[in-house]
């Protein structure tokens, strides 16, 4: 986490800051204008006068972490009153007037409390203090479980209940159909409470309290209403589209041909990975504007790069205005990182797709 704050309000506190800043010197430095030093513009370090109570709200609204040199209690009665909720709030983080401790306050998954308070800990020579029952068990956090991958939560309104029914070590399956199978991260075994599993189809076989399933696939409504009162489902990042189009396409028709042919294959959009092309349209303007949309990764490669990939449709028109004997198969292709097509160009219109599933073991 590089958008950080370092806030003190004592003698002892501004020094710890200015010493964490030497070690973390991305962070921003605030403290009180009675302990200045005298190199503050130098070193770009703010000071203030009166209450930090004062300055919370501001800081709350430009930074991802907040690391705050002051009591616990102080640091409760003067961010309640400014808490918005786990996803959009920063990361707090206490530390003791001596540094002796490093307290996860507020945001611990999410916002990444718990990951900062153990970076500083281990700076520090300090004792991290994690309260989190999935980190304080080293079993899975459910609300940021693959997060390191990219996976996204589709729906979390069940995420409560399957974070207690994870660390009350109830049955819970595990369904993984897609995505990096490296999530776990501890040196002890797999709770013999966990069940994991390859396919859905595999799940009524199985008693369990909650699910956790990783797929990319489109699910039936049936299990899309079990998962919202008993289950979470991670998209993780698998679907690279090669796209090709006539210059001038709108968004609308690209992003039309993209989600019909993801319906046809029973994909969901938000386990698209990214959307590859030549770099001739590397400023097309509607597929610019559906990538940033949906939130895709834009990628374009050069003819030369497309010429090395084996792919199953060569075109010699293609090559006489491209330069490259295809654009939707090869950019798939080199982007997954495979050798193997899942849907081979499809042309509607004025554009192309093909997709191929991201090889996440070679990564």
């Amino acid at each position: 986490m590089d958008n950080i704050a370092l806030v003190a309000i004592t003698k002892h506190g501004t020094e710890m800051v200015r010493n964490i800043h030497q070690q973390v010197p991305t962070a921003d430095v605030y403290y009180m204008s009675k302990h200045a030093y005298g190199d503050e513009a130098e070193n770009g370090f703010t000071t203030f006068e009166g209450s930090v109570r004062l300055q919370l709200p501001a800081l709350f609204e430009k930074y991802d972490g907040i690391v705050m040199v002051i009591s616990l209690g102080a640091v409760i009665r003067m961010v309640a009153p400014i808490l918005k909720g786990k996803k959009v709030d920063p990361a707090v983080v206490v530390i003791d007037d001596r540094g002796q401790f490093v307290i996860s306050a507020l945001s611990g998954h999410v916002g990444g409390a718990n990951e900062l308070t153990a970076k500083l800990a281990d700076l520090m020579g300090a004792t991290p203090v994690i309260t989190t029952a999935s980190d304080v068990q080293k079993t899975i956090p459910v609300d940021i479980f693959g997060r390191e991958f990219g996976w996204t939560l589709e729906d979390d309104q069940a995420v409560t209940p399957v974070s207690a029914a994870v660390v009350n070590e109830e049955p819970v399956l595990i369904v993984q159909e897609a995505g990096e199978k490296t999530w776990w991260k501890h040196d002890k075994p797999l709770p013999k409470t966990f069940n994991v599993i390859n396919s859905i189809e595999e799940a009524s076989q199985h008693q369990f309290n909650a699910a956790l399933v990783i797929s990319d696939r489109v699910l039936s409504e049936e299990w899309m209403t079990l998962l919202r009162t008993k289950g979470v489902l991670y998209r993780p990042k698998t679907i690279c589209l090669g796209v090709g189009c006539n210059r001038g396409t709108s968004a609308e028709e690209i992003e039309t041909v993209i989600l019909e042919t993801l319906a046809e294959e029973r994909l969901s959009p938000l386990s698209v990975h990214s959307v590859s092309t030549i770099d001739l349209k590397k400023d097309e303007k509607g597929l610019l504007a559906v990538c940033e949309k949906h939130g895709w990764d834009f990628i374009y490669y050069s003819p030369e790069q497309l010429n090395e990939v084996s792919f199953p449709n060569p075109s010699d028109t293609v090559f006489k205005y491209t330069g490259a004997y295809g654009v939707s198969e090869p950019a798939s292709l080199r982007t997954a990182n495979t050798t193997e097509l899942l849907v081979e160009k499809k042309k509607s219109g004025n554009v192309t797709v093909s997709i191929s599933m991201r090889n996440v073991e070679a990564r």
